[in-house]
């Protein structure tokens, strides 16, 4: 149920994987409060981070300190991956994750991202980099290959533990895939065959049965799970008890569901401030009131209103299950 990295434990082997706009700090407190052994932060552009770009900084901030939270870079050059790690671990991070998963063509076209698996021998010079310049432990993420034909995780992954890293997660298809067709968590199995430090296994994996089966298949230590929470954020606690006999989260229902919800977009508001607050949680109320099954009239007054009090009054009808009602 424990892994370690280095002097730092992961309890239970359970990760929230990172989501741009959508792991940002509300949610990560809220997953974390129902139990998961890792939260890692939205991927921080290292340069960027650096050169105090607005909104960057911030991001790699939000929660940097906290004990279970992994703050991750992306870049292409090692200086700036290096002082990048620096000036996160200052701030109080305690793990650092090297993004070599990310398939989007603004990430993979300034060739960051899933992009290094194309470029091994440059990937492993950023890893060192890193390594290098902090004294915490640095994991890396990254994805079974660029294409069919370039399926080289386990080689990145042995030489990135040569290097230093204390933890792999690989998501199981390649970057050409982007989220396509099914994650292989089978081919995963090769990278925890090559390598001795951890390895967790992503892609898929939505559901208690997901999990396992990922475990299963790929001989993973743990399993991370991304899109699976959304509107769910106690799942990760539901695996961790069911696989690893963490402590059973409570999950809301009924007024305590509709309490979780508002308090969750309350700390979103003041996370954001109003205006972009009410933006960023419509994703999140609609998770919420697709598992409610929402009419959609109700629906799209909770995501059109400005007033946040209005939103807060028309959500006890949202979350409120139908039968209930028709009762």
């Amino acid at each position: 149920m424990t892994l370690r990295l280095g002097d730092k434990t992961l309890t239970p082997p359970v990760v929230l994987a990172p989501m741009a706009g959508i792991t940002d700090r509300p949610f990560r407190d809220l997953v974390t409060r129902f139990g998961a052994g890792l939260v890692v932060s939205e991927m921080v552009a290292s340069q960027e981070m650096v050169q105090a770009k607005p909104g960057v900084r911030e991001r790699a901030e939000l929660s940097a300190d906290v004990e279970n939270t992994a703050v991750q870079l992306a870049g292409r050059e090692a200086h700036w991956m290096a002082e990048a790690a620096r000036q996160v671990a200052d701030r109080g991070a305690q793990i650092i994750d090297i993004n070599m998963g990310c398939p989007a063509k603004k990430v993979t076209n300034g060739y960051s991202g899933s992009a290094l698996l194309k470029t091994p021998d440059h990937a492993l010079k950023l890893i060192e980099a890193v390594v290098a310049a902090v004294d915490v432990p640095v994991t890396l993420k990254t994805r079974l290959g660029w294409d069919d034909t370039l399926l080289n995780a386990a080689d990145v992954a042995r030489r990135a533990e040569g290097a230093g890293v204390q933890m792999v997660t690989i998501h199981g298809r390649t970057r050409c895939q982007f989220y396509k067709g099914r994650a292989d968590w089978q081919a995963i199995r090769a990278v925890k065959d090559s390598v001795g430090v951890p390895v967790i296994a992503n892609g898929d994996i939505v559901s208690l049965d997901t999990a396992r089966t990922a475990l299963e298949h790929s001989g993973a230590d743990g399993v991370m799970v991304g899109r699976g929470a959304q509107g769910r954020p106690w799942l990760l606690a539901e695996i961790a008890h069911a696989l690893h006999g963490a402590p059973a989260p409570e999950i809301p229902e009924g007024q305590a569901l509709i309490d979780m919800v508002i308090a969750h977009y309350q700390s979103m508001l003041g996370f954001y401030g109003t205006d972009l607050g009410l933006r960023v949680a419509r994703k999140h109320l609609g998770w919420y009131m697709d598992a409610a099954d929402t009419p959609g009239p109700l629906r799209r007054a909770v995501l059109t209103s400005r007033d946040p009090a209005e939103v807060i009054r028309l959500l006890a009808d949202a979350l409120t299950p139908r039968k209930e009602q028709a009762a």
